[in-house]
């Protein structure tokens, strides 16, 4: 993060890449695992490698879902990603806003039940809903 925060992206992003690398040999549900895959997404979503952070995301979610359970912070953090790299794919369709728009409403649905209204992660899910559905509407 220091260095994606000093502008060097494409260096964050190799050394995220081997970070996630070296956890991902415990295997895809390991919470280290998890945390270093979100990181690699982020980086590869600032560097408009949006279909790279699709894919990546989309075979990892359900095996993290499966470990974790739906309602797990990591899960819900990887579903949102997932659906704002939707949300910013120049390949975007109809179809993947829709999908994006449901991922967002489960996470919103299931922060406030988990950790209610007034968590800073329910408001910023809240908050990317609103974004989405207003996206959706200008479509």
């Amino acid at each position: 993060a220091c260095l994606a925060d000093t502008g060097r992206h494409d260096e964050a992003l190799a050394l995220e890449r081997k970070i996630h690398a070296s956890f991902a040999t415990r295997g895809n549900s390991d919470e280290n695992t998890i945390i270093s895959g979100v990181n690699l997404c982020g980086s590869l979503q600032k560097l408009g490698r949006i279909d790279e952070a699709i894919s990546f995301m989309s075979d990892e979610l359900l095996p993290v879902a499966r470990k974790l359970g739906v309602d797990h912070h990591l899960t819900l953090s990887l579903s949102q990603n997932l659906a704002k790299a939707l949300m910013s794919s120049p390949k975007r369709t109809r179809d993947d806003m829709l999908a994006a728009e449901a991922m967002v409403q489960d996470v919103v649905q299931r922060r406030r039940r988990v950790f209610g209204r007034a968590h800073p992660a329910t408001v910023h899910a809240e908050s990317a809903l609103s974004r989405v559905q207003g996206d959706l509407a200008r479509a």
